[in-house]
C-alpha cells in the first residue's frame, strides 16, 4: 500500500495548525490550502483507509443520534410528568411551582 496519500494529509494538518494560530489574512489563504490538502489526501488514500473512515463516521453518527433520541425522550417524560401530577389534585402552590418550572416563554407566548 503506497503511503503517498500521507504527504497532502500531513500538509493539510500542518497548514490547519498554522491557520488556527494565525490572525492575519494569510491565515485565510492557508485555511483554503489546508482544506484542499485534506480533501486530496482523502481522495488519494487507499480504499481500506477510506472504508475505515466511512465506518468511523457511520458509527459516530449513530451514537450521536442515539444520544439525541435519549435526550428527546427525557424531555417528553419531563413534560408529561407535570400533567400527571396536576391530575392528582396537587395543592395550588405545588401546581404553580411546577408550571413556573416547566413553562417556557418566548416573546410573551407560553410553550
Amino acid at each position: 500500500m503506497p503511503l503517498l496519500f500521507l504527504i497532502p494529509l500531513f500538509t493539510g494538518l500542518v497548514t490547519a495548525y498554522i491557520f488556527k494560530k494565525s490572525t492575519d489574512e494569510i491565515g485565510q489563504l492557508i485555511g483554503v490550502v489546508a482544506v484542499i490538502s485534506l480533501a486530496l489526501g482523502l481522495i488519494l488514500a487507499p480504499w481500506q483507509v477510506q472504508l475505515l473512515l466511512l465506518v468511523v463516521v457511520l458509527v459516530g453518527t449513530q451514537k450521536l443520534l442515539q444520544q439525541n433520541e435519549y435526550k428527546l425522550r427525557q424531555q417528553k417524560k419531563q413534560q408529561e410528568q407535570p400533567n400527571y401530577n396536576h391530575s392528582r389534585q396537587a395543592s395550588s402552590s405545588e401546581v404553580q411551582k411546577m408550571e413556573n418550572e416547566f413553562t417556557r416563554k418566548y416573546r410573551g407566548v407560553n410553550y
